[in-house]
């Protein structure tokens, strides 16, 4: 049923809605206000338009013609703003619940935080949704006004013994990265000379070699631009090795209130100081943006303190060493009737049937009957953007990795997973680039790590999670994975096509 509005109706309604005459509109509300709005609606037969105008449009504790500004002086929109928070409050208590608090969302931006910060905030998953500064893209060889290398100064190190220890090693760390940056960028361009790339048309999207490219101005400034870019980005991603976790980054974030809300509690029980201290920066500009969704974001005595009997059951029941691994991934658990499940969850939607009645039909089938069930489900998808159906998410592979921290940072992005890392660490060695030994740096790269793993271990026993910031992007790290096949197919495809970080 359309909805009607008198003339003076559609005048009042018109500045909050992208359209009064058609089933899907947008909304043009503050933040609390559209979360509030939805919340209600959900439990009344009017329409959205209409449950607005007859229960909150002329609702004095909102005021939101005075947030439409025009002649309203900017006192009376900011005392609108907060009457609509106050309003959300008052809806929330009334009819809502925690759901609601995903109806608004922020954008938020965390610059000169450490890579070991920017992780914590990256962890977070559905809701929040992170994007970082990258290292193979940016130089990381600025200084700041006081001619200091970018890199996070943690005060409990600072006041310590090993202030001079770790700023030595860190400036070390810097001072070769950035001494190297250049030579390897002239290394890589020998290496890969300009007529031997392949390009992309930027207008076609088709191959393009750097002789096609010259038979035009303009394509040729193109086609050099886009190696002078190629090439900084493989110099920068050799070194990126030397990069140390303390390495200052920038991190933006869009993420709903529940979300934030969720971090913003984590970030608050966590025991490093600079967590700690980004919670309260980030809680402060949400304040100004989405105050009414954060307002409950505070330290958690059961996160804070599982965090630490956590680690007195490892070292009270983890007593032997760590068995060593020669294989960078292993594939520890996944289940037996895979492609059973698979098969079942294929047929599923089309069917009437129980699954389990499905399951014990798939279990029947020849290896020929079930490739042709699986054939007809994925032979049709053209390129990776096709995603594959749900199905896949019926089986599970969980994954132990041991990887370098850069690699890590590249995996870490993926979020419908689980992701569980053990802390940074020196304990497991580095990898090298080949291009280092090849560009003759191997010898500095060695002293720069050892320099880096003998601090490590001197500042481990007094810090346990400080000492992380010294670890080098070069040097292993382990975690797990645990994905769903859907999630393992669009991993892969992503991950193994060139540029495919």
């Amino acid at each position: 049923m359309r909805d009607e509005f008198t003339a003076a109706e559609a005048k009042s309604l018109a500045p909050f809605f992208t359209n009064l005459d058609k089933p899907v509109f947008g909304l043009k509300l503050p933040q609390e206000v559209a979360g509030a709005l939805f919340s209600r609606y959900s439990r009344s037969t009017k329409s959205l338009r209409r449950t607005f105008l007859d229960e909150f449009l002329g609702d004095p504790e909102l005021a939101l013609k005075e947030l439409l500004g025009g002649e309203q002086p900017q006192s009376d929109q900011s005392l609108a703003l907060k009457k609509a928070r106050a309003f959300y409050d008052r809806v929330l208590i009334g009819y809502g619940d925690d759901s609601v608090a995903q109806l608004g969302g922020a954008h938020i931006a965390c610059e000169k935080i450490s890579n070991v910060a920017a992780n914590l905030l990256e962890d977070a998953r559905i809701g929040i949704a992170p994007l970082e500064k990258s290292t193979r893209y940016v130089r990381f060889d600025q200084k700041d006004e006081h001619g200091e290398y970018l890199f996070y100064r943690e005060p409990k190190i600072m006041a310590s013994p090993h202030q001079s220890a770790y700023l030595e090693a860190l400036n070390l760390l810097f001072e070769t990265y950035s001494r190297q940056l250049d030579p390897m960028i002239e290394f890589v361009k020998r290496s890969l000379p300009i007529e031997e790339i392949e390009l992309r048309d930027p207008q076609t999207g088709g191959s393009l070699s750097y002789a096609d490219a010259q038979r035009d101005e303009k394509l040729k400034q193109w086609a050099e631009s886009a190696y002078r870019a190629t090439v900084r980005a493989q110099a920068c991603d050799v070194l990126r090795g030397y990069l140390p976790a303390a390495t200052l980054t920038n991190v933006g974030l869009f993420g709903v209130g529940q979300a934030f809300e969720y971090l913003l509690t984590k970030l608050y029980s966590h025991e490093l100081i600079e967590a700690k201290n980004l919670a309260a920066t980030i809680h402060r500009e949400l304040d100004k943006l989405i105050p009414s969704f954060v307002k409950r974001a505070r330290p958690s005595e059961y996160l804070a303190e599982t965090f630490s009997a956590t680690h007195a059951l490892v070292a009270k029941f983890v007593s032997e060493p760590p068995t060593e691994t020669r294989e960078a991934v292993a594939l520890i658990d996944y289940e037996p009737k895979a492609e059973e499940n698979l098969i079942a969850a294929i047929l599923y939607p089309q069917s009437s049937h129980p699954l389990e009645q499905l399951k014990q039909l798939a279990a029947k089938l020849s290896h020929e009957e079930r490739t042709r069930i699986l054939d007809e489900y994925l032979k049709r998808r053209r390129h990776r953007r096709d995603k594959p159906g749900r199905a896949l998410e019926q089986v599970y592979y969980t994954f132990d990795i041991l990887g370098n921290l850069g690699l890590y940072r590249d995996l870490h992005r993926h979020r419908i997973l689980t992701q569980e890392r053990q802390s940074f660490t020196t304990t497991h060695g580095y990898d090298t680039p080949a291009e280092i030994a090849e560009a003759g740096f191997k010898a500095d790269f060695d002293r720069c790590m050892e320099k880096a793993a003998a601090l490590y271990e001197k500042i481990l026993p007094d810090f346990l999670l400080e000492a992380q910031y010294v670890v080098p992007f070069a040097y292993k790290i382990r975690w797990t994975m645990k994905m769903n096949l859907r999630e393992a197919v669009h991993i892969g495809e992503l991950r193994t096509m060139p540029q495919g970080h």
